[in-house]
């Protein structure tokens, strides 16, 4: 028998530790759980910036892979004309690839000797028409620009909306009475009918153009010039000429484009053979009997091109300028 005053000895259950080959739970830190902290719990933060660098990469890579490939679909037409340029009459037809096998430069000897005069004669008639008509729209167009955008005037509003709407008139509406016009004062047969009209300001596009940009620059610089004393005259020179730069190159480059290329005019009133400018002088290699001769035709193209193509890349960044802004910033 236990004596009742001996204080009974009482056991307190321990804690049972997990051994080390227990299986944790799944909220466990120590597994790295859904909720835990471990590599096994969340994505380490260097792996989504290197998947998202990686999908940029291959996305730009498709991007510039599907671009030179539309440039290369467009250029395609040019690419084969400078090949064919180098190819026998015989071949140009038959082989429609881009690199010749039978590599011929006669074509551009006697295509620079076949018509009447050297090809050099035509290309300086064109550039005398270009020069004439680059300096008149630069000259006419900036004063009818600066006057519009800067002076007042009786009727302004009228005017520039007439302006406006010459745009919409094509050449073909105006060409029969300048025609009519210009046999009367005997200009057919000379550069006159082509040059003077640019000293008129009569390419509202162009007028348009410096308009929106001459409005862009601050007129407390005008002020600032009249207070010192300067007119209207010194004020165009010195102050809106010098900030217009981008729109007066875009104007240039254009005016030399188009005028370079243009058929149309030049067929109407250059009629003699010494006149004949470019594009009349390469016509003029297609024959209605079908004995045309491609191959003098091709290489005489491409030289009529390189004028264009130079000025093109010199005058790009002045031409994407000046259509991107209308003002100084």
């Amino acid at each position: 028998m236990t004596d009742a005053s001996t204080p009974t000895q009482t056991t307190t259950p321990t804690a049972v530790r997990p051994s080390s080959d227990t299986a944790p739970g799944p909220g466990s830190r120590a597994t790295g759980g859904t909720g835990g902290t471990g590599p096994a719990g969340r994505r380490p933060a260097a792996v989504r910036p290197r998947g998202r660098r990686a999908q940029a990469r291959v996305g730009s890579v498709l991007k510039h892979a599907g671009l030179i490939a539309f440039g290369f679909v467009m250029l395609y037409p040019l690419l084969w004309m400078l090949a064919s340029s180098f190819k026998p009459n015989a071949l140009i037809f038959r082989e429609p690839g881009l690199i010749p096998t039978d590599l011929d430069l006669s074509n551009y000897t006697d295509g620079w000797n076949a018509l009447l005069h050297p090809f050099s004669h035509y290309l300086i008639n064109s550039a005398l028409v270009v020069l004439g008509s680059l300096l008149g729209n630069l000259l006419s167009c900036s004063l009818a620009a600066y006057a519009f955008a800067r002076l007042e005037f009786r009727g302004k509003r009228l005017w520039f909306a007439i302006m406006l709407m010459s745009i919409m008139l094509p050449i073909h509406v105006v060409i029969v009475p300048q025609y009519v016009l210009f046999s009367q004062l005997e200009w057919i047969n000379t550069f006159l009918p082509l040059i003077v009209p640019k000293l008129l300001a009569t390419d509202a596009f162009f007028i348009f153009l410096m308009v929106q940009f001459f409005r862009g620059i601050p007129r407390e610089l005008d002020e600032a010039a009249t207070l010192d004393g300067c007119n209207h005259l010194r004020i165009y020179l010195q102050i809106m000429l010098p900030l217009s730069m981008p729109a007066l190159a875009t104007t240039a480059i254009f005016t030399f484009i188009w005028t370079w290329n243009d058929f149309f005019s030049q067929l109407i009133f250059l009629t003699r053979p010494e006149m004949y400018t470019v594009p009349i002088a390469l016509r003029t290699f297609v024959d209605s009997t079908g004995e045309s001769s491609w191959g003098s035709l091709f290489a005489m193209s491409i030289v009529s091109l390189i004028p264009v193509f130079i000025a093109f890349l010199f005058g790009q960044k002045y031409l994407v300028k000046g259509i991107a802004t209308t003002g100084i910033k």
